[in-house]
């Protein structure tokens, strides 16, 4: 095995060769698709004669579309109707394992695949849907890609890809309470900039990664296309393999010993060179709140709205868009703005130990008069659990909505959406104009305690009052 980081190492084993382009054609191990970024793809197989290469490579689910309250056939609308209908006759002719509403596997692409020990490290694995850099979480190298590059991995199961560089993201020490996953990538990328990571992988280290469970990890990876990198990825370890022993496709027996010393040996070396490191200490870590209109515009609970004239001067133009849209003044407080709808769910904040921190929060209080507030879980399988620890209950009682699994209000191709100018707190991972379903709804992105928090005060509140 090569000396150097996980990145190079994976992308080494997986190389089938380089294209005329300079591109390199990358074997896929793990294709994973929805309803939303497959019909046209399957469309232009079709018209080309072509048929899906390694069928069992490709695993299916539906989530986008799904409706969270109603979940009965025919969908209310058409068009999602159709599309689920275009994805089980796709998915019938070409022989793909499609996990459909009630068959117990059914739930947000991200979620499932690791649940079911689908997500192992070393692999690539790509989706049609740009927040599949969650996979990383395991030591995989994983794409989100466009429509037509889903047509190329169903034909050959390979990508034509420009190597990344490699940037390590060091954050080191214990998190204060109050402070989760969600707040530590929202710092990263409001430090490191949108495009910061443009042309970069992220290799997370350093102890406070080396702290976090494998869901904590996920929620990080998630959102590392938000700071501009392809992938993100956290060396495997011991908290990996312990996620994945005994899952549906995790290596059983003897594979299994066998299986640790190779991913053991895919780890980045500890003389891997990098191309850059950045260094952050977790102590300083506030729990963070979006104030604009891109994941990077996020503050401390306790700071002001930037003026202009805090901000390097390339950041302007879209700040002052920001203060526009949504109604915010340089120098205000974050704290205290009102909110109308509080989400919890997505494929950033939908598992299980996003439910429970949640739940913590909400057991014996309850939400403030005139707010919507939900809770989505990101599978059936977590649905499942969650009902039988009783966090259903919990949320009920506090005054939530406990719903059927789905991508729900992130991006809202479902009938979860914003009216109008409302203000959602948000667990999802995009804050952009019209993102939640209205064309001028506003959304503040924050951890999923820090919902629940907003929820019950009705307006952004700092959860340690709470804890």
């Amino acid at each position: 095995m090569s000396k150097g980081t996980l990145f190079d190492k994976v992308w080494d084993l997986h190389t089938v060769g380089t294209l005329p382009s300079g591109l390199t054609q990358l074997f896929i191990g793990l294709h994973l698709i929805h309803e939303v970024t497959s019909p046209q793809a399957f469309a232009m197989l079709r018209e080309r004669g072509l048929k899906v290469l390694f069928p069992e490579r490709t695993v299916a689910t539906v989530d986008h579309i799904v409706p969270t309250e109603n979940q009965s056939r025919p969908f209310a609308d058409s068009l999602a109707e159709e599309m689920i209908q275009a994805l089980e006759q796709n998915c019938k002719e070409n022989g793909i394992t499609f996990h459909n509403i009630g068959s117990g596997n059914q739930g947000i692409v991200h979620v499932i695949a690791p649940e079911q020990g689908l997500t192992q490290p070393g692999m690539t694995i790509a989706c049609g849907d740009s927040h599949t850099s969650s996979h990383g979480a395991f030591g995989a190298i994983a794409f989100g890609i466009g429509t037509s590059q889903v047509r190329d991995v169903l034909a050959s199961q390979t990508l034509a890809l420009s190597k990344l560089k490699v940037r390590k993201i060091e954050v080191n020490g214990t998190l204060n309470p109050g402070v989760y996953a969600k707040d530590v990538i929202l710092h990263i990328i409001r430090t490191l900039g949108v495009k910061g990571g443009v042309g970069y992988a992220y290799e997370y280290a350093g102890t406070t990664f080396e702290q976090m469970n494998m869901e904590e990890r996920m929620t990080v990876c998630n959102m590392a296309i938000e700071g501009g990198a392809r992938c993100g990825y956290v060396n495997p370890d011991q908290v990996t393999y312990d996620y994945l022993k005994g899952r549906d496709f995790a290596p059983k027996d003897t594979e299994w010993e066998s299986a640790i010393a190779w991913w053991e040996s895919i780890k980045s070396d500890a003389d891997a060179e990098y191309d850059d490191v950045v260094v952050f200490d977790a102590a300083e870590i506030p729990p963070t709140v979006t104030w604009g209109i891109t994941p990077g515009q996020g503050i401390g609970i306790n700071q002001l709205v930037p003026k202009p004239e805090e901000l390097p001067e390339e950041d302007r133009f879209v700040a002052e868009e920001a203060y526009r849209y949504m109604d915010l003044l340089p120098g205000q407080p974050i704290k205290g703005t009102k909110v109308d709808v509080c989400f919890i769910g997505s494929c950033t904040n939908g598992r299980i130990s996003d439910l429970r921190e949640a739940a913590k929060i909400a057991q014996g209080r309850h939400v403030a008069a005139g707010i919507k507030a939900f809770v989505v879980p990101g599978s059936e399988r977590v649905k499942e659990q969650a009902e039988a620890e009783g966090l259903d209950k919990i949320f009920q009682e506090a005054g939530f909505e406990w719903r059927e699994p789905g991508c729900s209000m992130c991006l809202a191709m479902n009938p979860d959406k914003l009216q109008g100018r409302q203000i959602s707190a948000s667990s999802s991972n995009r804050n952009f104009k019209g993102r939640q379903g209205s064309s001028s709804g506003r959304t503040l992105l924050m951890s999923p305690a820090m919902v629940v928090t907003a929820a019950i005060k009705g307006e952004v509140s700092d959860v340690r009052e709470l804890l």
